[in-house]
């Protein structure tokens, strides 16, 4: 009988996903974990051109000031039903 041999299990990224690296048409509100801060998160991967993922699920790696276009609805949408089950959330992330 041949021995077993047991190895790590392998995690596939989605491969499927492109980040964004054109002009944004819209501002993404960037997931977090709980502790973490959005804005550092933001500028460490404007400074290092890692990708990021939005509360919609869409990846990019920022490189704009937000402020300068729209917030994504589905961004925004998810948010506020988030806000719905926990109290003490600003009306907008950044408060």
């Amino acid at each position: 009988m041949p021995a077993v041999k047991t190895m790590p299990a392998q995690v596939q990224p989605d491969t499927d996903i492109t980040p964004e690296t054109g002009e944004p048409v819209v501002a993404h509100i960037v997931k977090t974990e709980p502790g973490e801060n959005a804005a550092a998160k933001v500028l460490e991967a404007r400074i290092y051109g890692t990708p990021l993922e939005a509360l919609c699920g869409h990846v990019w790696v920022p490189s704009r000031d937000p402020k300068q276009v729209p917030m994504c609805q589905k961004c925004k949408d998810v948010y506020d039903t988030y806000r719905m089950f926990n109290e003490g959330l600003g009306e907008t992330p950044s408060e």
